[in-house]
């Protein structure tokens, strides 16, 4: 199997997973089809993180705009800090900005940034099963072994070149 064609079916496999989990976490649904705009204001993260810890964000902001849901993002991202996953495991705010609309984004660029959020989700999801404050859905971490074992194929193949 191509390299490109495996990755696609692991991501597949991985944003299935991630919205089934963060569905059943939060009792929500995504509005929409799509993985990046219904994360992109930051509340069904922020929902998402106050269920695995109680708590843990006092104030969601629920505006519609862009700077709400960046302050949203921001906020869940501190939140996992506190969680204990390290600054390596998480995504950056501006992964999941829409960037459609710019004429120079590269389609693998936007793919790379949404990778990021998965392996976020990834980490938050390990985080709540070994620790004691949650007892509620689990993560299947099966769906998300390609995207993971794809980076750090990539990571040994550097390593060992370099």
């Amino acid at each position: 199997m191509e390299w490109r064609q495996q990755s696609s079916v692991s991501c597949a496999d991985a944003f299935v997973e991630a919205q089934r989990w963060i569905e059943e976490v939060t009792g929500k649904s995504f509005d929409c089809n799509d993985f990046r705009a219904a994360l992109e204001n930051g509340v069904l993260l922020c929902d998402l993180i106050n269920k695995l810890k109680p708590g843990i964000i006092k104030r969601v902001n629920r505006l519609s705009t862009p700077i709400a849901g960046l302050d949203n993002v921001n906020v869940f991202l501190k939140a996992c800090g506190k969680l204990g996953l390290n600054v390596s495991q998480l995504f950056h705010p501006g992964d999941l900005q829409d960037l459609s609309t710019r004429a120079t984004l590269r389609q693998d660029e936007s793919k790379r940034r949404l990778k990021n959020v998965l392996i976020t989700i990834y980490w938050l999801g390990r985080k709540a099963q070994i620790d004691d404050f949650y007892n509620g859905p689990q993560l299947n971490f099966k769906a998300f072994e390609g995207l993971l074992g794809l980076a750090l194929s990539k990571v040994r193949f550097r390593v060992r070149w370099t």
